[in-house]
């Protein structure tokens, strides 16, 4: 394969890896209709958004120039998905706990001070790209797990009431599968290994989830209503 086609691979497999990514984000949308319709956030938790909100904070600041130049489709994407995942905090805020909205506030807030450390640090104490690239993208590839396993806190619950009532399927899905374009994306013109690292680890975590939600769901279990005791 010539660099051109290399560069075309990587343009297009950007470009459906952004129409996936974009899947991803919006695939909780039925569950904040159903807790508009509810009026309450019921056993659901705003842990995967807060993960999500720092994981796009972080590419965001990966793909600009000064980091990592030829990271468009990168920050497109992110900007994109911070936006929606800033919108799913508030409307869980409006319907959830006082104590839950103490913590997405503080969560929040803490994420944006680690954020300008990061920021700080990276202009001050790493003077090339390549320095840069790897310092924050270390840290990309940490919050990345994050944000891919963050589903992850309500398995435990699937497995005690074996129901998959509220571990959300099409989050899942869209994880695993947003995990393997973006890990089919690092290797096309300039092998990015932060990407390939976060996005696999990714991918696998989302596949898993994927089997757990299988499982139960073809063991026709009770939804997690059922097993409330009365």
């Amino acid at each position: 394969m010539t660099h051109h086609e290399e560069a075309l691979a990587r343009t297009i497999i950007g470009v459906i890896g952004n129409i996936i990514s974009f899947c991803l984000f919006i695939s909780p949308a039925p569950t904040f209709v159903r807790i508009c319709k509810n009026k309450s956030t019921e056993e659901f938790h705003p842990y995967p958004y807060l993960a999500c909100v720092m994981n796009c904070l972080f590419w965001i600041f990966y793909g600009i120039p000064v980091v990592h130049p030829d990271s468009t489709l990168v920050i497109t994407i992110n900007s994109i998905g911070l936006a929606l995942e800033l919108i799913y905090l508030t409307i869980f805020a409006l319907y959830t706990t006082k104590r839950n909205r103490v913590i997405i506030a503080l969560v929040l807030f803490c994420e944006a001070l680690f954020l300008a450390v990061i920021i700080i640090i990276t202009i001050i104490c790493f003077h090339n790209h390549k320095m840069r690239s790897m310092f924050v993208g270390i840290i990309c590839v940490v919050f990345g797990i994050i944000m891919y396993g963050s589903p992850l806190s309500i398995i435990r619950k699937v497995f005690k009431t074996k129901s998959v009532e509220f571990l959300p399927f099409w989050l899942c899905l869209a994880g695993f599968l947003n995990g393997a374009v973006w890990f089919t994306y690092a290797f096309l013109k300039t092998f990015d290994p932060y990407i390939a690292t976060g996005n696999g680890i990714g991918g696998l975590l989302g596949l898993f989830q994927l089997c757990v939600y299988a499982y139960f769901s073809l063991k026709g279990a009770p939804k997690a209503d059922d097993t409330k005791p009365s």
